[in-house]
């Protein structure tokens, strides 16, 4: 599989593309691409996110808002489980190379694809093909692509052993002290997001099953802030979204007692997407969907979805205990 991309890869004029709102992992995973297989852009068509934007203004790396795909001798998707995430009206070609760590929803079928769903952040998998093609890792790449593991690790909450190894690895081979690299993705909430957070907090719903807590909440922007702030509140399960227009955009997160227990995030949205049309997917922990319809709708659909998942475990849980008994 890497052997046949990696053909593909070298030589031609490419254009890495992020997903929408694009994050750290993404931005890690393209900037490293970019050095590994030189004449490359990368493109954000619909923007980075807030850490995403501070650290590659930090690292001084170069990132497109606007680009002709057409103009370019091979496009290539990382970090996004469907075209739709890539929240860009230019038409993806039928020969772009994916590169991805999410679930596979069906949508990159026939492109040439590099993806592991087991795999906790996208870097890993650039930090493999690195490793494949034998090529030195300069201090900077290393950076990002530890950027890109402390993000999606959740700060090593959701890591498993080969991110670990992975991110020891990087460390070692670059000499990067870990206080450094958490450094780089750490910033100030600025005050919009803090108002932000404190307003969707006061509007608030939640259920619960046993002893379970779903909570939603409409945001203006800064979900997955909010989402995070409602976890730290006492939620296992979160799911906060924004409206613009007729489309919304909605992350969720769950804890890891939540996910030891049964629930997976990005199955939840994953088989929401397919019914409403929208790009829907994730990981057990966290995951997100997004694209035209009403978020106060697509909310009710996650919580009478997750508390269907709740039932199902607090069943099990109790047949467990009868059985023990």
């Amino acid at each position: 599989m890497f052997e046949s991309i990696a053909r593909l890869m070298r030589g031609k004029r490419k254009v890495i593309v992020m997903h929408g709102n694009a994050d750290m992992d993404a931005l890690g995973s393209a900037y490293a691409l970019s050095k590994l297989y030189p004449s490359a852009d990368v493109f954000a068509p619909n923007g980075m996110d807030r850490v995403a934007g501070m650290v590659a203004e930090k690292m001084g790396a170069t990132v497109l808002d606007d680009c002709d795909l057409s103009s370019y001798e091979l496009v290539v998707v990382v970090d996004s489980s469907t075209p739709l995430q890539l929240e860009t009206e230019q038409d993806v070609p039928a020969d772009a190379i994916v590169i991805d760590h999410h679930m596979e929803s069906g949508d990159w079928n026939g492109h040439p694809s590099f993806i592991d769903s087991s795999r906790t952040s996208c870097c890993e998998i650039v930090l493999d093909m690195f490793d494949e093609e034998g090529a030195e890792l300069d201090r900077d790449t290393g950076l990002m692509l530890l950027g890109g593991m402390i993000t999606d690790g959740g700060t090593f909450q959701f890591a498993d052993p080969r991110l670990l190894r992975a991110f020891a690895s990087i460390m070692e081979r670059c000499d990067i002290p870990m206080d450094e690299a958490l450094e780089l993705t750490r910033a100030p909430d600025s005050i919009s997001e803090r108002v932000a957070t404190i307003k969707a907090l006061e509007r608030t719903k939640f259920d619960r099953v046993g002893t379970l807590i779903v909570a939603t909440a409409v945001a203006g922007s800064f979900e997955s802030s909010v989402c995070k702030a409602l976890l730290c509140a006492g939620a296992d399960v979160a799911f906060v979204a924004s409206q613009r227009d007729d489309m919304f955009r909605m992350s969720s997160r769950a804890t890891q007692n939540a996910v030891r227990r049964g629930v997976n995030l990005g199955s939840i949205l994953k088989g929401i997407g397919d019914e409403t049309s929208t790009a829907g997917g994730g990981h057990d922990g966290a995951a997100g969907i997004s694209g035209i319809g009403d978020a106060e709708a697509m909310l009710h659909m996650c919580t009478c979805r997750t508390m269907e998942v709740l039932r199902d475990i607090k069943m099990r849980e109790t047949a467990q205990k009868e059985d023990a008994a």
